[in-house]
């Protein structure tokens, strides 16, 4: 290429890169607040690189539970990939509904429960007291503000369970459970599906014959009242943002891997999957 011709094209590229800047200015910035699952992580960042492909600056926001809801009714951020219904986030949806936009699923099949290695002998929670011992008196759980940890807390109560629930978050979680099955200790610990510990190591959901986790569940796009007028663009895009548990566990068992960054995994897979993205976006 002559030198000319190389001025030339760097000019065109400099030219629609600024023109791309401008574009994703235009458009204003989406935030998107989120609770530091796993599967949030990586549905929220995926949605971000997403936005992005889209024109739109993207700010997130890591919360607890309590305050990633409030944040989307109060205004604070635009919207939240993480609304566990109909019984994880009964308790936020039911007092903040009327300040909310439900978008929609984003992923449907989810569990909760207790689960524990799968050679245990335990096979329902109702068996728990009997081992007890085994568990050092406690049920491994994540952070105190988590739908999860509430239900749990009704299995105890329900069961009658000698065992003391310990709070924590879900990064100390499955921690526990990692040293335990390389001990070959056993271990109870509260969880949910979606979820990479169930790719990585052999586990089993303990059985709930009173049906206090309740049935499968859906994980719903949250948004704020007024953001379809604001941003009817990004509003779509959030609208039509669905995946499997396939997909999403690609997604989670990148960001297990060693010095690895969350954003930049959700970067290539969105890039990887362009047909899925062109369906967010509108343009299959």
């Amino acid at each position: 290429m002559s030198p000319k011709a190389t001025r030339s094209l760097g000019l065109a590229l400099a030219i629609s890169a600024a023109a791309t800047s401008v574009h994703a200015q235009d458009k204003g910035s989406v935030h998107l607040a989120y609770v530091e699952w796993s599967s949030t992580v990586a549905s929220t960042n995926v949605v971000r690189a997403v936005l992005e492909q889209a024109g739109y600056e993207v700010e997130t926001s890591a919360l607890s539970a309590a305050a990633m809801w409030q944040s989307v009714a109060s205004g604070d951020a635009d919207a939240l990939l993480a609304g566990w219904l109909p019984t994880t986030h009964e308790d936020y949806y039911a007092r903040l509904q009327d300040q909310l936009v439900d978008a929609g699923v984003n992923l449907d099949g989810t569990k909760l429960g207790l689960a524990v290695p799968a050679d245990s002998e335990v096979d329902s929670i109702d068996e728990l007291n009997e081992h007890a011992d085994q568990f050092n008196g406690e049920i491994i759980g994540i952070d105190p503000g988590a739908g999860l940890m509430r239900l749990t807390e009704e299995v105890v109560d329900t069961y009658e369970l000698d065992l003391d629930l310990r709070t924590g978050s879900g990064a100390t979680m499955t921690a526990a459970l990692g040293s335990a099955i390389d001990r070959g200790e056993p271990i109870v610990v509260t969880t949910w599906t979606p979820h990479w510990m169930f790719a990585r190591w052999d586990l089993k959901y303990l059985e709930d014959p009173q049906g206090v986790y309740g049935g499968a569940e859906q994980i719903h796009t949250i948004v704020r009242q007024g953001l379809e007028e604001d941003m009817p663009e990004a509003y779509a895009i959030l609208e039509n943002f669905e995946w499997t548990t396939e997909m999403m566990g690609e997604v989670m068992l990148m960001n297990q891997e060693d010095d690895t960054d969350p954003y930049e995994n959700a970067q290539k897979w969105v890039e990887d999957n362009q047909d899925v993205v062109k369906e967010w976006l509108g343009e299959a």
